[in-house]
């Protein structure tokens, strides 16, 4: 009898799991929210290039800097949907409106390793729009160091190449 008290107690404990859903999913909002603000940032930098003659020295870069800054935050907002859903789908419950929808399959889980794997994908991209970020913003000075840039490209697109590969 207590066994069967206790298995039915820790089988209504996998509620605590609807916890990281929430804060993933208020994590996700969050990021959406200031990667759309920084976007509308960059439409008053423009503004101001065009129309009130405030020619920044670095204007072009600090545009395209602050835009792949939101797709970063977008993308991270993403890995937060991604997790919050999964978690939600492989410890509460199923969510029926997803299953109805065309559109689910980005979202649907269906195990533990399917979820890493979804997430992983996401983390991947969400560093190769950071080194592409932080190349933006570098001085290249010496052939090495352009040789280091060409090897770094490279080594991300073997490792989009790998990543990929396993899906077909």
């Amino acid at each position: 009898m207590i066994e069967k008290i206790f298995e039915k107690l820790m089988w209504h404990s996998r509620i605590f799991a609807v916890l990281p859903v929430i804060f993933g999913l208020l994590g996700a909002i969050v990021l959406f929210v200031i990667a759309s603000y920084d976007i509308f940032a960059v439409f008053g930098s423009v503004y101001s290039y065009f129309f009130k003659g405030v020619h920044p020295e670095n204007f072009h870069s600090d545009v395209v800097g602050a835009i792949v800054g939101a797709v970063d935050l977008y993308l991270m907002a993403l890995v937060m949907f991604i997790f919050s859903f999964g978690i939600y789908e492989l410890f509460i419950s199923e969510i029926e409106e997803m299953k109805l929808s065309k559109h689910s399959k980005v979202l649907e889980v269906h195990s533990l390793d399917e979820l890493k794997d979804k997430i992983a994908k996401v983390i991947v991209m969400v560093l190769i729009v950071n080194f592409f970020q932080r190349v933006l913003h570098a001085n290249f000075s010496t052939p090495l160091e352009m040789a280091y840039l060409a090897g770094s490209i490279l080594a991300l697109c073997l490792g989009l190449y790998f990543l990929h590969k396993g899906d077909h």
